[in-house]
């Protein structure tokens, strides 16, 4: 696939396990091998410029594992010492407040969440201009996920820094992200800004002739059918109103959708 993601962009990348999300971000941080094209990260060649990208562009993932290092500030001091230019000490301070982590605790009896929460830190006190996050609200309550989602904001905040988010929390990412791609094996579906790729599509009720046919097609996805009743997602874009009327479809009411109704309803074809 081919995908742009806008500098200063907040960046959902969604779909279903197994479409393709790990891989495409492994491939971004050299694991992995690809079998053709060019991945470029901050203008940057991922492949041929690894250590540059890496200085860069940083990763949170729930595969990331600090309790090597015991306790947390031993680990924030590892890792500061690999970005002594863009590492900001005040930032990091203010991060462990938010996030009410103490230097001193042991990470070994961290829950899932303050583990995430120490990954977030140590990513975000670096300052990246890129930020590639994998899941980052598993594992987080209410509150902890409002102080990640400032912390973002203020990221982005000079426009001169981008964070691409891959997470099945569909309801968090349409509130807070500006731009989408759904992927679904190997495939993007649709990609641009939120509303742009949500605003065409609608979902429609009605009645149709038991004998009429009704399949999936370029401007409409059948969700459900059950004798008389159907319910499909309509994309304006192709005139999927123009196609049901063709049909006969009479009784027609319909719907707005939300990301996760799209994503729902274009994935159960």
């Amino acid at each position: 696939f081919d995908l742009d993601v806008p500098r200063g962009a907040i960046f959902g990348f969604v779909g279903p396990n197994g479409a393709g999300k790990s891989t495409t971000i492994d491939l971004m941080f050299g694991m992995g091998r690809s079998d053709a094209g060019t991945i470029r990260l901050l203008g940057l060649d991922a492949a041929a410029d690894e250590l540059a990208v890496k200085a860069r562009a940083a990763y949170v993932g729930p595969e990331l594992e600090y309790a090597s290092w015991g306790r947390i500030g031993k680990a924030i001091r590892f890792v500061r010492g690999f970005y002594p230019e863009s590492w900001d000490d005040g930032y990091c301070e203010q991060l462990l407040e938010r996030f009410k982590l103490n230097a001193n605790d042991k990470i070994a009896t961290l829950s899932y969440g303050s583990r995430t929460k120490l990954a977030l830190v140590i990513a975000l006190a670096r300052r990246p201009e890129l930020l590639v996050l994998d899941e980052p609200t598993t594992g987080l309550d209410a509150i902890a996920k409002r102080e990640l989602f400032a912390a973002l904001l203020e990221l982005v905040e000079d426009a001169a820094h981008t964070i691409l988010i891959s997470s099945h929390n569909l309801a968090d990412l349409e509130r807070f992200a500006d731009h989408v791609a759904i992927i679904n094996d190997g495939l993007i579906l649709h990609s641009g800004q939120m509303d742009e790729v949500i605003e065409p599509f609608c979902i429609a009720d009605f009645t149709l002739a038991a004998h009429q046919s009704l399949a999936s097609g370029q401007g409409l996805t059948v969700i459900e059918r059950q004798g008389a009743r159907a319910r499909v997602l309509v994309d304006r874009k192709f005139d999927g109103m123009a196609i049901l009327a063709a049909a006969g479809a009479r009784d027609v009411t319909l719907s707005t959708v939300n990301l996760e109704e799209l994503f729902i309803s274009l994935l159960s074809k």
